[in-house]
């Protein structure tokens, strides 16, 4: 059987079939719709560019935890005077020692292992600080007492911040998002520079997952820093005559602004110290809303009289309880006295 050849149809025929192929008033309609379309879609365009960023920027604040940070209060005044370190005087008894001295009047449970007969080294130093021989005490003898490991009260506003750890590198995101404070974290370490009067700055050591910046006003108590004996590495008292001014503090109890860090390191996580075997530490710090008014004890003293008193260790909390031993500074005799 002879084969059927069918001649291809040629575009224009395949274009008129097409073209047939579509109901007419379709045709009529499509240049109706084009002119409708064109500027429908530039409009949207220029709605979303603006609707789709503005909506990111919303999350984006939403979840941002630097913009859920507590919004810094006025910067209370600075305090008139500063913390002192400085001795309250005892009168010898028959048959006292000067462990047992220790032990009651300045609640240093440790007394006989951190001044100990096997390290000639640390009773030296002992004589030294209390300005008698303690192997051969008389009675009617005055002796300095000294606290040990002294903690101090301070506030202050940050002037600087610089981590001890290194930072996670963030990336840059690829929106438009408005410029934040700068927060450094500081959950690794971070070192403060604070100022606690017009004239003197402190460096703080501190580990915290609240946020800082520099204007924030922080709440501390700290470790004092303490004389270097050799050969003496846990010597516990401080030097009378160091200047807080340019003193880098490790901290213990820490507030920024209005928040308090209740996962702070607690004082006696601290190292050197004697908290948990004394049951409790010495604090420095001065009355009034710029010093010791802020942790509200009850101290009913002249705003700026500078104290030392004793909080008791209630389940690895320091606290201050009626009936524990407060001290003020004499400014003409620079001993501590009875209040």
């Amino acid at each position: 059987m002879a084969r059927r050849f069918h001649p291809r149809s040629t575009p224009m025929e395949s274009l008129r079939l097409f073209l047939g192929s579509i109901p007419w008033k379709l045709l009529l309609l499509l240049p109706v719709i084009i002119l409708v379309a064109i500027p429908a879609f530039e409009y949207g365009t220029h709605i979303g560019n603006k609707i789709l960023p503005s909506a990111t920027n919303f999350f984006y604040e939403l979840s941002n935890p630097a913009l859920l940070s507590p919004t810094p209060t006025p910067l209370p005044p600075f305090p008139a005077a500063l913390p002192q370190v400085g001795p309250l005087l005892y009168t010898v008894q028959e048959a006292d020692s000067c462990d047992e001295i220790l032990t009651v009047q300045m609640r240093m449970a440790d007394a006989s292992q951190i001044f100990s007969d096997a390290n000639p080294k640390t009773v030296k130093a002992l004589n030294a600080a209390v300005g008698q021989n303690c192997g051969d005490l008389q009675p009617g003898e005055v002796m300095r007492l000294w606290p040990q490991y002294p903690l101090v009260a301070l506030g202050g506003v940050v002037l600087k911040i610089s981590a001890t750890s290194p930072q996670q590198v963030l990336p840059t995101p690829l929106i438009n998002v408005p410029q934040q404070p700068h927060f450094i974290d500081c959950s690794g370490g971070c070192l403060l520079t604070v100022r606690v009067t017009p004239e003197v700055q402190v460096k703080l050591r501190v580990e915290t997952t609240l946020s800082i910046q520099v204007g924030s006003w922080v709440w501390v108590q700290a470790m004092m820093a303490r004389s270097t004996i050799k050969g003496f590495g846990n010597y516990p008292y401080a030097d009378p005559a160091a200047s807080l001014d340019g003193m880098t503090l490790p901290v213990c109890d820490f507030q920024v602004d209005n928040t308090h860090d209740d996962n702070s390191l607690s004082c006696d996580q601290l190292t050197p110290n004697t908290i948990d075997d004394d049951g409790g530490a010495w604090l420095l710090g001065v009355t009034g809303p710029s010093g010791l008014g802020h942790w509200r004890y009850p101290l009913h003293l002249p705003s700026g009289t500078r104290v030392m008193l004793w909080l008791t260790s209630v389940n690895g909390n320091l606290k201050f309880e009626r009936g524990n031993p407060v001290y003020r500074y004499d400014e003409e005799s620079h001993l501590y006295v009875k209040v």
